[in-house]
């Protein structure tokens, strides 16, 4: 280890923390820093994992830092492709209305797509039929501005101008302690130790076990949702030429099962929420005992549990039964048949809950003496992350004034 402390270290190599870093080293070149990732390469968890979407920021709170980072983040996020030659389209969505709750429901949304500055139009059946010809709907959100992307690509081109800048992405080491004192944050790695002036925790799925290091998490706990996806094999492609999302349930806090073409061709029909059994819980058979153990001794949880069991066992339906995930796509398109889908990977979402069983509505940053956590950065983290990286530089030049 160097006597002279690195100026900053990312903890975590997915699309935040690399995005930070690169924010970090473009504004103040010379800088040292280092990016440590457990996994072999950068994007293996949510980055990689998730459907690829440009999210137009359509569905969040006006005022909160999802509505305004996912919507100044997409414009950033497209121009930073079209820059460096990175794959992606703006094939906008369709948000539908199959009955008239939704319907009603979609005027909110509508409503909320003008707060936050965004082009929202009400179609009608006629003009759905148009737009995705075996979509079902009584009518439906068409939002432009909504694309599609390969994030892992991002985060590829984002790691090589990291080396470029001077900065290094150390992979295959896992962080085993973090103590701050008067000369900055002495982090032990399997690869050794490393002197930090700051750390900012990018650590995604174990966010707060990083963070509580550091007496940082605030009660926050990450709590992990499994999302299983279907893709349509290929010769049924055509079944969806771009995004299909149904209206958002409003007593569930996930937006249900969608479908959406991915960059390469592919439509991904997903996902749905279930509890993962492991912060890495990508099939039901991962299992961690510690894991079981922190669920059944989380508070919160069981508040969360009690107000959504209902919700949250048609989630667990649809999991074990193919069957009744194809019904849930069938109500967008009613052509889609078991036979079409095949298993695709799944992701897990790493959702922030604090001690009172409450989800994180937003992205959620804390602060300590030399450290700084991304507590809660899921979807629309990715299409947000440019943005959300030029905030986190916002913070750490705040503190040398």
């Amino acid at each position: 280890m160097s006597s002279h402390p690195l100026d900053l270290v990312v903890v975590g190599a997915g699309i935040v923390g690399l995005a930070t870093a690169h924010r970090y080293l473009a504004e103040h070149p010379g800088k040292s820093v280092v990016v440590v990732e457990r996994e072999s390469g950068p994007a293996y968890h949510q980055t990689g994992r998730n459907s690829g979407v440009l999210h137009s920021g359509i569905y969040y709170t006006p005022g909160s830092m999802k509505a305004e980072l996912a919507v100044t983040g997409r414009s950033t996020m497209v121009t930073f492709c079209e820059e460096r030659g990175i794959d992606y389209e703006i094939c906008g969505k369709v948000i539908v209305a199959t009955n008239a709750d939704e319907a009603e429901r979609l005027r909110t949304l509508g409503s909320r797509a003008a707060q936050n500055g965004l082009e929202a139009v009400l179609i009608d059946k006629t003009r759905l039929g148009e737009i995705e010809p075996h979509c079902a709907g009584i009518e439906a959100l068409h939002v432009p501005s909504t694309g599609i992307v390969s994030y892992s690509a991002v985060c590829n081109a984002l790691s090589t101008e990291i080396e470029a800048m001077g900065g290094r992405v150390q992979y295959d080491t896992t962080l085993l302690s973090f103590k701050e004192s008067i000369e900055g944050v002495r982090l032990t790695t399997s690869g050794g130790e490393i002197l930090a002036g700051l750390v900012v925790n990018c650590a995604g799925l174990r966010s707060d076990q990083v963070a509580e290091l550091a007496a940082a998490s605030e009660g926050n706990r990450i709590v992990p949702f499994r999302g299983e996806y279907f893709e349509l094999i290929p010769e049924r492609r055509h079944l969806v030429r771009g995004l299909i999302y149904p209206v958002p349930d409003p007593s569930f806090p996930f937006l249900g099962v969608h479908l959406t073409r991915m960059i390469d061709g592919s439509v991904h029909a997903g996902p749905n929420a279930v509890l993962a059994l492991a912060r890495e819980g990508y099939r039901w058979r991962d299992i961690h005992a510690s894991q079981i153990v922190e669920h059944l001794s989380n508070r919160g949880l069981w508040k969360l549990a009690r107000k959504y069991w209902r919700t949250g066992a048609g989630e667990v339906w649809r999991s074990i039964n193919k069957t009744a995930f194809v019904r849930a796509l069938q109500r967008l398109v009613p052509d889609i048949r078991s036979e079409d889908l095949e298993a695709s990977p799944s992701g897990v979402r790493a959702q922030a809950m604090n001690s009172h069983g409450d989800l994180a509505d937003d992205f959620l940053i804390t602060q300590s003496e030399s450290s700084l956590h991304v507590l809660n950065a899921p979807s629309p983290a990715a299409t947000a992350s440019l943005e959300i990286a030029g905030r986190i530089v916002q913070m750490i030049d705040a503190r040398s004034k």
